[in-house]
C-alpha cells in the first residue's frame, strides 16, 4: 500500500520532453493483440463503463498507470478514474458510502471496516471484501536524523494513519519486539503516507512507517532506515483492492475487467523488454523524484520480497499475519474470522483464467 497527484511534466523542459517521448514510445510499440483499440469508434468508447478507483498516492500505483496509459483497461471494456486520497478514513468512508467503486486500501482496513472496527465508524460492519492482491507493504520504518536506533524512539512521537485500523499494528509490533510499549510512545494521526512524508520533515513526528519511494527520498534528505517490516513480521499482505460485496455483485463483469487488465499490466512490466519502456511511465507520474533513482525505484518495487506480488494474486499467508496483527493489537479484539471472511477470490480467478 504511498505522493502528489499524477502530474504530467511540461513539455518546456528538456526532461519533460524525454520523458514524453519515452511515454509516446512505450504507447507505440505497444503489443500487438491491443493495437485495435488505439482506434476504438467514439461511441465504444462512451459505452464503456467507468470505475471510480481511490487510492493513497505513490509509485505502487504504477501497474494502474501502465494498464491506464497503454489501453489494458480500455481493453477490458472500462474507463477508469483514479484519484488520491489524504487518509485511510476518507477513503473507507468514500467506499462504504458509495462515492468510490474500488479502494486500493491496506487489507487490515477491509478487515477493520469487515468487523465494525474502522475508525470514524466504530461499531459500523461494512460488507467489503478483498478482491486482488498489490504488494507486500513496502513498509519501512523511518527517523528523524538524531534518532539511529528504535530503543531511541521511548517518548518520542510516531505518526500513523489512524491509530486503529492500516499499518499502525504493524509499526506496534516492531516496537514491542524491541521492549517498547504503546505507554512509551506519543501517537499521532498524521494521515496518509503522503502527509506523514511530509510531517517528518517538518520535525511533527520523530518517526513512522513510510512506503517506497518515500524511504528513499526520506534517505536522501539524512532520515535514519530503522527497519523493514517485512524482516519483522513476515510475509504481510499489504494493498488489495476492495470493493463493497453488493456492488461487486452487480458489477461483476467490470470488476474482473479492472482486476484483468492489472494482471496483464503487471505483466507487461515484468517483462526484461518492456522495462525501460515501464520505467518511462513511472518517471512521467513521479516528477518528484530524480530520473536517475527511477531504475532503483522499480527495482524495488519488482524485485524486493515485500514489493508487487506475482500477478497481483493474494498473499492468504500474509493476509493471516494482518489478522494476527489486528487480533494482538486491536483496541476491540473480537475473535476474527478465516481469511474467507474478508477475501473473495472469485472475481480474481474469473480474470486469471482468461489472461
Amino acid at each position: 500500500m504511498s505522493h502528489p497527484a499524477p502530474t504530467a511534466l511540461s513539455t518546456a523542459s528538456p526532461q519533460g520532453s524525454l520523458r514524453r517521448r519515452l511515454l509516446l514510445t512505450s504507447a507505440a510499440a505497444f503489443v500487438p493483440s491491443f493495437s485495435a483499440f488505439a482506434q476504438t469508434p467514439a461511441a465504444a468508447v462512451q459505452s464503456r463503463a467507468t470505475l471510480r478507483v481511490l487510492v493513497f498516492p505513490g509509485g505502487f500505483n504504477w501497474p494502474l498507470w501502465v494498464a491506464q496509459d497503454l489501453g489494458f483497461f480500455a481493453a477490458a471494456g472500462i474507463t477508469v478514474h483514479i484519484s488520491d486520497t489524504p487518509s485511510s478514513v476518507a477513503q473507507m468512508s468514500s467506499l462504504i458510502d458509495g462515492a468510490t467503486d474500488i479502494a486500493m486500501t491496506a487489507a487490515d482496513n477491509v478487515i477493520a471496516y469487515r468487523e465494525g472496527q474502522g475508525e470514524g465508524r466504530p461499531g459500523h460492519a461494512a460488507d467489503v471484501v478483498a478482491t486482488m492482491g498489490s504488494d507486500g507493504g513496502f513498509l519501512r520504518l523511518v527517523s528523524a536524523p538524531g534518532i539511529t536506533s528504535i530503543a531511541q524512539l521511548r517518548g518520542c512521537r510516531l505518526g500513523v494513519d489512524a491509530l486503529t485500523t492500516g499499518y499502525a499494528f504493524v509499526l506496534r509490533e516492531i516496537i514491542a519486539r524491541h521492549g517498547l510499549g504503546d505507554d512509551d510512545i506519543e501517537w499521532v494521526k498524521a494521515g496518509g503516507v503522503l502527509q506523514r512524508f511530509e510531517a517528518i520533515q517538518r520535525g511533527h513526528i520523530d518517526a513512522t512507517l513510510l512506503i517506497t519511494p518515500f524511504d528513499r527520498l526520506a534517505g536522501a534528505k539524512g532520515f535514519n532506515l530503522l527497519a523493514k517490516a517485512w524482516d519483522v513480521v513476515g510475509r504481510y499482505q499489504g494493498v488489495v483492492a476492495s470493493a463493497r460485496r453488493p456492488w461487486a455483485q452487480q458489477h461483476g463483469a467490470e470488476l474482473v475487467g479492472f482486476i484483468k487488465a492489472s494482471v496483464l499490466a503487471m505483466r507487461w512490466m515484468r517483462s526484461p523488454k518492456n522495462r525501460a519502456k515501464a520505467e518511462s511511465i513511472l518517471a512521467l507520474r513521479m516528477p518528484q523524484m530524480d530520473e536517475r533513482d527511477v531504475g532503483a525505484l522499480a527495482a524495488a518495487l519488482l524485485e524486493a520480497p515485500d514489493g508487487f506480488q506475482t500477478d497481483a494474486g493474494i498473499d492468504l499467508e500474509g493476509v493471516k499475519t494482518v489478522i494476527a496483527l489486528r487480533q494482538r493489537h486491536g483496541s476491540a479484539p473480537a475473535a476474527l474470522g478465516d481469511t474467507n471472511r474478508y477475501v473473495d477470490a472469485s472475481y480474481y480467478q474469473a480474470a486469471i483464467s482468461q489472461v
